[in-house]
């Protein structure tokens, strides 16, 4: 059986026991994964229908391309850059194509039983954290709003400050004038 799988951009035909070198994904080496956009799955020249499909795959490595020199050059203007890129690449082994995936399959049943036991205890601790996150947001808005205050008062105090002598100057400065 052969799958056409669509990941970073690419389209790859699979099949079970190949190797793939891929673009970067999310992982350590030994870790399984499920590609899901299968675009293509047939046996020989029989298609069938990709709905649910996933093709699972194990991560062997994780590894960098070859180098590639990026060399720029502009003739009598004295312009040269020279960069360099290794790319990040996965290297993926195909174990199966099918539905989706006897392992992840097994899984969710196990945590379905225990999950309604769970989900009441994590919903309460939820709601818990939910308004102290909101009160702690709104105490660190205030407090900048209130630096903001103290800083800015200051300056008033001191535009104030500098602007009552001046006044204090003027009023004299008539009066002088009047006796003269």
């Amino acid at each position: 059986m052969f799958a056409i799988v669509r990941t970073g951009g690419k389209q790859y035909r699979v099949a079970p026991g190949d190797k793939i070198v891929v673009e970067k994904l999310a992982g350590n080496a030994g870790d399984s994964i499920n590609l899901e956009d299968v675009l293509l799955a047939g046996e020989g020249s029989d298609l069938k229908s990709t709905s649910g499909l996933t093709v699972a795959a194990e991560i062997i490595a994780q590894a960098k391309g070859d180098k590639v020199t990026v060399f720029k050059k502009r003739r009598r203007h004295n312009y040269r850059r020279k960069a360099g890129h290794r790319q990040q690449h996965t290297i993926l082994k195909i174990l199966s194509i099918g539905g989706k995936g006897a392992a992840k399959k097994a899984e969710p049943k196990a945590e379905k039983a225990e999950a309604p036991a769970k989900a009441a205890p994590a919903a309460e601790a939820a709601k818990a954290a939910a308004p102290a996150k909101e009160a702690k947001p709104a105490a660190e808005k205030k407090a900048p709003a209130a630096k903001a205050e103290k800083a800015a008062a200051p300056a008033k105090a001191k535009s104030t400050q500098d602007a009552a002598p001046a006044k204090a100057a003027a009023k004299k400065a008539p009066a002088a004038k009047a006796k003269k």
